[in-house]
């Protein structure tokens, strides 16, 4: 497999423990849980895309891989 699939597996390990430790239910209203887990879930895919990115973009500049 690629190292690409190596990295995105990793940091999906690592955003989803973070984002535990974030308190969602005080940033959105009462009874609004189906809309809070669809922003959690953006949030998720977000920073997995953004952080990955990053990272194989820092190695491969840096020609490390």
């Amino acid at each position: 497999m690629s190292v690409k699939f190596f990295v995105y597996l990793f940091v999906t390990i690592l955003v989803i423990y973070s984002l535990d430790a974030v308190r969602m239910n005080q940033i959105f209203k009462k009874d609004k849980i189906y809309q809070a887990r669809l922003f959690y879930f953006f949030v998720a895919i977000s920073l997995i895309y953004l952080v990955s990115n990053f990272i194989m973009d820092f190695f491969t500049s840096s020609q490390i891989l």
